[in-house]
C-alpha cells in the first residue's frame, strides 16, 4: 500500500490541523478539574482545623493537612456581596453589588460581568452550580446566564420563604412548620414576627422551578447527590463545580443521619453534615482516579451570625461576626487541596481573599482574565505551589453595605499586621478612627491609633487613594428590563 506523504501545501495543512487538534485534546485532558465549595455563615472557628473544640470535622481537617490552609482569608461581611466578589474577582463595591437581593428584586449581578464560570468555559470546562446563588432572581441574572451550563438550587437564601421567623403572621398559614420555626427562634433568642412576606421557596433546575418549599433537612444530602452525579458524568473532561451549601445559615437543619450527633447542637450537626459532604466528594474523586488532578477549595461567604444565639457559629478568637467590619465578620476558613500541584501540610497567614478565586483559577488553566476592566483579585497560584511565600496583596480593603447607585461605603484597610478603621465625610475625605495590630491583637481589643500616628497616616492615604480610584472605575449593578 502506498503511503501518502505531506508533499504539498494542502496535505501539510491537513496534517497540521490534525496535530493541533490532537495536542488540543491532550491539553484539555490534562487540565485540572476544579471544585469550589462555599458554606453559608460558617464562622472562622467552626472547623476542627481552625480550633473548634466541639464540632467534629475529620474530612475538612484531613483536607487541610493535604493542602494549604489560610488563616487570613477574607470574604465580604454578608452573603450577596461576598458571592459577587467570588464570581467576578472584584470587590463588591466595584461591581455596585453591596446589598442582599430579596425575592423579586429588580437588581442582580450585571450580565456584562465576566464570571469565573465564563472564564473557565472559555478554556473548555463543563460548569455547574449547585445550591445558593443570591445574585438576583430575575431570568437575566440567573446562573445559566452567567456561565453555568447547569443549575440546581435556590435563587436566594433558603430563609427567604413563608416560614421565616419574621414573617407577618397573618400572611402565613398556621402550620406545624411555621410554629416550629417561630418556637426555635424564640428559644435561641432571635427576632420573631412582623416584617417579611416571602413567597414559597423555589428549588430550580436549569431555568425552571421543580419544587416549592422543599424539606430543608435533606438539602445538604440532596446537594451532595447532585454534585456526585455531575462529577461522575464529567469524569472524562475538565469540569468546574460550584457547590454553595445553604447551611449553616438559619433555618438550621440536618438529616436524620446527623441530627443530634454533635456536641454543638443543631448548628454543629449541620456543619458535621457539610464535612461529610466534602468527604463524599473526595472519595468519589479517588474512586474515579481523578483525585490527583482536581483542585478542591473550601471556604465560607462571611462570618457567623452572632445574634442567632446557639443557632449562630463562632469566630473563634476573632472579634465580631456577620455584617461587621471586624475580623470575625470577614475573615473566613479557606482550604485549598490539589495533590498534583499543592504541597501537603501548608499553612499561610498571608493575606488572601475570595476576590482571588477568579484570577487563581484562570492562571491555573491558562485562561484569559478580562483586560477591559479592573480586577481586584490576584492569582494565589505561586503561593499555593510554594513558589512564593508572600501575599500578592499589599493591602486588603473592607467595604460595608451601600445602595447600588450610591458611593461605596469604605470602612477599613489592612496592610500586613496593621488594620485601620476609617470614616469619610460627605465630600469623601477620610479620617482615622481606630488602629489595630492584628499580629499581636487578632481580637481587636487594643486601639493603637494614638501610639502609631505615622502608620495610620500611611494607611489613610492609601485608603483614600484606592477609594478615589474605585469610584472612578465602578461598574454598574444589573437592573431588570422592567426596572
Amino acid at each position: 500500500m502506498k503511503v501518502l506523504q505531506p508533499n504539498n501545501k494542502i496535505t501539510q495543512l491537513i496534517f497540521g490541523v490534525v496535530i493541533i487538534l490532537s495536542l488540543s485534546q491532550i491539553c484539555v485532558a490534562q487540565l485540572p478539574n476544579i471544585i469550589l465549595i462555599n458554606a453559608d455563615d460558617l464562622g472562622y472557628g467552626d472547623l476542627g482545623c481552625y480550633g473548634s473544640p466541639n464540632i467534629f470535622t475529620p474530612n475538612l481537617d484531613k483536607m487541610a493537612t493535604e493542602g494549604m490552609r489560610f488563616t487570613s482569608f477574607y470574604a465580604a461581611a454578608v452573603c450577596g456581596p461576598s458571592r459577587a466578589q467570588l464570581m467576578t474577582g472584584s470587590y463588591h463595591a466595584r461591581v455596585s453589588h453591596s446589598m442582599n437581593e430579596l425575592p423579586g428584586a429588580k437588581t442582580g449581578l450585571h450580565p456584562n460581568e465576566i464570571t469565573v464560570a465564563e472564564v473557565l468555559k472559555s478554556a473548555g470546562y463543563k460548569t455547574m452550580h449547585i445550591g445558593k446563588w443570591h445574585l438576583g432572581d430575575a431570568p437575566e441574572f440567573m446562573p445559566t446566564q452567567q456561565g453555568f451550563d447547569q443549575f440546581w438550587g435556590f435563587p436566594y437564601s433558603h430563609d427567604m420563604w413563608p416560614y421565616h421567623s419574621r414573617s407577618v403572621w397573618e400572611t402565613v398559614e398556621d402550620t406545624v412548620l411555621m410554629r416550629q420555626m417561630r418556637e426555635r427562634a424564640e428559644r435561641v433568642g432571635y427576632t420573631v414576627g412582623g416584617r417579611w412576606k416571602f413567597p414559597p421557596l423555589p428549588l430550580i433546575e436549569g431555568d425552571g422551578v421543580i419544587e416549592k418549599d422543599p424539606d430543608i433537612t435533606m438539602l445538604t444530602m440532596r446537594f451532595t447527590e447532585k454534585a456526585l452525579e455531575f462529577i461522575e458524568e464529567n469524569k472524562n473532561e475538565p469540569f468546574f463545580l460550584y457547590l454553595a451549601h445553604v447551611m449553616p445559615h438559619t433555618p438550621l437543619a440536618a438529616s436524620d443521619k446527623f441530627k443530634g450527633k454533635s456536641d454543638r447542637g443543631l448548628y454543629g450537626d449541620a456543619v458535621m453534615e457539610i464535612d461529610w459532604s466534602c468527604g463524599e466528594i473526595l472519595q468519589k474523586l479517588k474512586a474515579l482516579g481523578i483525585d490527583e488532578n482536581t483542585l478542591v477549595v473550601f471556604t465560607s461567604d462571611n462570618g457567623p451570625t452572632m445574634r442567632y444565639g446557639s443557632d449562630g457559629g463562632s469566630a473563634g478568637l476573632l472579634r465580631g461576626g456577620k455584617g461587621t467590619m471586624f475580623e470575625g465578620g470577614m475573615r473566613v476558613p479557606a482550604i485549598f487541596r490539589w495533590p498534583e500541584g499543592i504541597p501537603s501540610g501548608m499553612c499561610s497567614n498571608e493575606m488572601a481573599s475570595n476576590i482571588d478565586i477568579l484570577p487563581t483559577f484562570a492562571h491555573l488553566v491558562g485562561a484569559k482574565i478580562p483586560d477591559d476592566r479592573l480586577i481586584d483579585g490576584e492569582s494565589l497560584l505561586p503561593l499555593l505551589k510554594a513558589e512564593n511565600e508572600n501575599s500578592p496583596h499589599e493591602y486588603i480593603h473592607y467595604f460595608g453595605r451601600s445602595r447600588p447607585d450610591s458611593t461605596a461605603t469604605y470602612r477599613a484597610i489592612r496592610n500586613n499586621k496593621w488594620k485601620l478603621f476609617v470614616k469619610h465625610s460627605t465630600v469623601g475625605e477620610f479620617h482615622p478612627l481606630e488602629l489595630y495590630n492584628l499580629g499581636t491583637d487578632p481580637s481587636e481589643k487594643y486601639d493603637r491609633l494614638d501610639r502609631h500616628p505615622k502608620i495610620a497616616d500611611k494607611l489613610l492615604k492609601e485608603a483614600q487613594q484606592f477609594y478615589n480610584e474605585l469610584e472612578e472605575n465602578k461598574r454598574p449593578i444589573g437592573k431588570t428590563r422592567k426596572n
